[in-house]
């Protein structure tokens, strides 16, 4: 369920939510809401694919509401007093139940999926952050995300089209957030630092700047790079070839950039 692929590089893409598998078992439990996946990183994997050379990626195909390997795996929350999904979401993104009734998940499944699915990303994630900082003395993990641009239950109004996220400039060098940044602004979309993602359990968790290990978050906006946000949530090649070609300079940026 794991698939890595290994670079030379010092960039690290992970790719946590774009996974749409669900065991049998599980998909039998969800109710139709659920099945739907629709808070899918959707057409991630496509959207970088290619845009630079020498680039590890490890991404899960396991789909967020089996577990979501980007919560802390002790259950606190990232965002104490908003509304957010937690380990194992018991609603989507809009605050709807996504398991049939009455189906309640103990302790012990929750611990299950955990070492099942959630363990071996980052097992994999970290292997591949210390190996490219062995090489290099350094390694810069960029965390890639999307999701709908106008979530009420989420958050207010219209979501940026760019998000960065680096939990208040404390999981990446500032040179590494700068970069990232001074890209957004020139690019003609709306972009926004710690807004209301500020970079999730992964980002915070290896963003560790003076061991080496920098981390930042980027949330796009759907809109950017989807026909529509809604099923069945097709690549629009037009918009996203407009978005590649703001993200290609800003990951070679980051490939080359050094201490």
């Amino acid at each position: 369920m794991i698939e890595v692929v290994q670079g030379g590089g010092p960039l690290v893409l992970g790719l946590p939510h774009t996974g749409t598998y669900v065991s049998p078992e599980i998909a039998a439990r969800l109710n139709a809401r659920g099945r739907a996946l629709a808070d899918t990183d959707w057409h991630i994997e496509r959207l970088y694919d290619g845009l630079v050379g020498d680039v590890t990626t490890v991404r899960t195909r396991v789909h967020r509401y089996v577990i979501d390997v980007n919560r802390d795996p002790s259950g606190e929350s990232l965002y104490p007093g908003q509304n957010t999904t937690g380990l194992i979401p018991l609603t989507d993104f809009d605050g709807e139940p996504i398991w049939r009734e009455g189906d309640a998940l103990g302790a012990a499944e929750v611990e299950a999926r955990r070492v099942a699915y959630h363990a071996p990303y980052h097992a994999a994630l970290s292997a591949e952050m210390e190996r490219v900082r062995a090489r290099h003395g350094f390694a810069i993990l960029y965390d890639c995300h999307s999701i709908r641009s106008r979530i009420p239950f989420l958050f207010d109004g219209t979501l940026p089209d760019l998000n960065i996220g680096t939990n208040g400039g404390t999981t990446c060098a500032p040179g590494i957030a700068a970069a990232v940044q001074g890209a957004c602004a020139a690019s003609g979309y709306s972009t926004v630092t710690n807004g209301r993602f500020k970079g999730g359990w992964t980002t915070r968790h290896y963003g560790r700047p003076g061991e080496g290990l920098h981390a930042i978050q980027m949330e796009l906006a759907q809109s950017t790079y989807l026909a529509a946000e809604a099923p069945p949530w097709d690549y629009d090649e037009t918009r996203a070839a407009r978005l590649r070609a703001v993200l290609r300079p800003m990951l070679e940026t980051l490939s080359e950039w050094r201490p």
